[in-house]
């Protein structure tokens, strides 16, 4: 066999293009609804779940720690970023903000 691949590269779901995988995907969550198999949570079960994932994510202080971190960092990058840009347009002139004449 001089044209086998190894891998699934040309095999089933992910390898469909979107549109076949969105059509097929459709097909079954429609069938599920059918059935009675999906489920729909409402507002109320939907704010119990997101707590009981918070309280259990919060457990984990590295992981906590890290995201604090990373929203510190994105901040303060944000911030001189910001302060970057508004030096830029306070100095139409030379690098030191003075203008000639």
């Amino acid at each position: 066999m001089a044209n086998s691949h190894t891998g699934s590269r040309n095999r089933g779901f992910a390898s469909m293009d979107e549109d076949k995988q969105r059509a097929i995907a459709s097909k079954g969550g429609r069938a599920a609804h059918a059935s009675g198999n999906a489920h729909q949570f409402s507002p109320d079960e939907a704010r119990v779940a997101g707590r009981k994932g918070g309280e259990a994510i919060s457990q984990d202080r590295q992981h906590m720690a890290a995201i604090g971190r990373e929203g510190g960092h994105a901040r303060h990058a944000s911030a001189r970023q910001q302060q970057q840009q508004q030096q830029a347009q306070d100095m139409p002139g030379k690098p030191d903000g003075s203008q000639q004449g």
